[in-house]
């Protein structure tokens, strides 16, 4: 099989004018039939939406190294262009860091992958903080410079832009009044509390992006964001800072309320009020959650089309059924959604995710409970509903409930 096109090569081969395409994001699934059942499907959304690539991510804390490539090799033989994830540290291997990520880049590229999603990683389950290895890279920047150093131009490389700020960044206002239209136009809210990315640290994010992109990034892919005006202004203050590459806007599939919740807590999200009513209404009926999903997604698509978003990309959570019908809806495909199948969609999670945090709903052999403490192996302690007493899970053991 030939080796992939770098995406920013497909990205200028465009023509003013053409429609925007569309692009996947997918997770290794935590079991061999979810494993099956993702190739299934790869296929046939690779017939359907004909995507312009297709990301495979990299667990928390490389919890899925050897999946991972696995996946994204899959995808590329069968006709993808593979877009790898691939973060700083914990690469699932016992040498050192440099050395395992220097081996995984030799992997893709001798397996005919020619993209990387450099990033720097989520925490690995039961630790709240991202660490640096010893010997490894500190940031996502390091790791751009790294595969230019160490591969040259083999490698299209793309990395992550926050048109919210990092959640690492965003600090809870004690004091609405006191933002700025600005800090005011990204906020968000959750449990009575307000949440930006203050003005000076949003300096620093973007100043930081510019140093990604001037090490030899190709292209930006966003965080989720459901404010199309957040996006807009984003790519406006890129263009300010010198940034000139294609932002591409990373989109959340709506299909389930309590994934939303928990999705949009996590990153500090800003959710509109339209939004967060819709969802609201609508939190009890899981197929009108859908529905909704795809209404809300076809909007805000429509709005970035107009824009001129070079393509919309799209985090499908393993799914298809939003993707089609978003997709149907602003008229790039023509009823897909009516041949949808998500019959194996209960195979469809994750290996292991840096969300799995004190708080979390998860259910287990001893029944449905709440975490209150996560142990640094990845074990938590749950306290089940109807149950006097904790119960501690081994990691795996347990799993959430969405």
């Amino acid at each position: 099989m030939a080796p992939d096109p770098k995406i920013i090569d497909l990205f200028n081969a465009k023509k003013e004018g053409d429609a925007p395409a569309a692009s996947l994001e997918f997770f290794p699934p935590r079991t061999d039939d979810g494993v099956k059942n993702l190739y299934a499907r790869l296929d046939r959304m690779k017939d359907t939406v004909k995507p312009l690539f297709t990301d495979v991510t990299w667990g928390a804390g490389g919890s899925t190294a050897s999946l991972s490539m696995d996946i994204a090799m899959q995808a590329h033989n069968t006709g993808h262009v593979a877009n790898l994830h691939m973060t700083c540290t914990n690469m699932g291997d016992d040498t050192s860091p440099k050395e395992a990520i220097k081996k995984a880049l030799q992997q893709a590229k001798d397996g005919g992958i020619r993209n990387i999603v450099a990033l720097r990683g989520d925490p690995p389950a039961g630790e709240e903080e991202w660490k640096a290895a010893d010997g490894g890279f500190t940031c996502a920047l390091d790791l751009v410079v790294y595969m230019r150093e160490e591969f040259g131009s083999d490698f299209g490389i793309s990395v992550a832009g926050y048109p919210e700020g990092h959640p690492n960044a965003i600090s809870e206002i004690a004091d609405p009044s006191t933002m700025t239209p600005a800090e005011k136009a990204r906020s968000s809210s959750c449990d009575g509390k307000t949440f930006t990315c203050k003005d000076e640290d949003y300096k620093k994010e973007m100043d930081y992006l510019k140093k990604k992109i001037d090490a030899g990034s190709d292209f930006i892919i966003t965080q989720m964001f459901f404010d199309t005006a957040v996006f807009i202004q984003f790519v406006k203050d890129c263009r300010t800072w010198g940034i000139t590459c294609p932002v591409v806007p990373g989109l959340m599939c709506l299909n389930a309320y309590g994934g939303f919740k928990k999705m949009t807590k996590f990153c500090k999200s800003r959710v509109p009020a339209d939004l967060d009513a819709g969802m609201e209404e609508k939190k009890d009926d899981a197929d009108a959650i859908k529905v909704y999903g795809v209404d809300y997604g076809a909007q805000m698509c429509k709005d970035l089309i107009a824009f001129g978003v070079p393509a919309l990309h799209f985090y499908t959570l393993n799914l298809e059924k939003v993707v089609y019908g978003i997709l149907d809806g602003v008229g790039i495909l023509e009823n897909a959604a009516a041949s949808a199948n998500e019959a194996d969609a209960s195979t469809m999670t994750a290996v292991g995710s840096a969300w799995a945090r004190v708080g979390d709903t998860v259910k287990c052999e001893h029944g449905q409970g709440v975490v209150t403490e996560m142990k640094s192996d990845g074990a938590a302690v749950i306290k089940i509903e109807g149950r006097d007493e904790a119960a501690t899970m081994e990691k795996g053991k347990y799993e959430k409930v969405f």
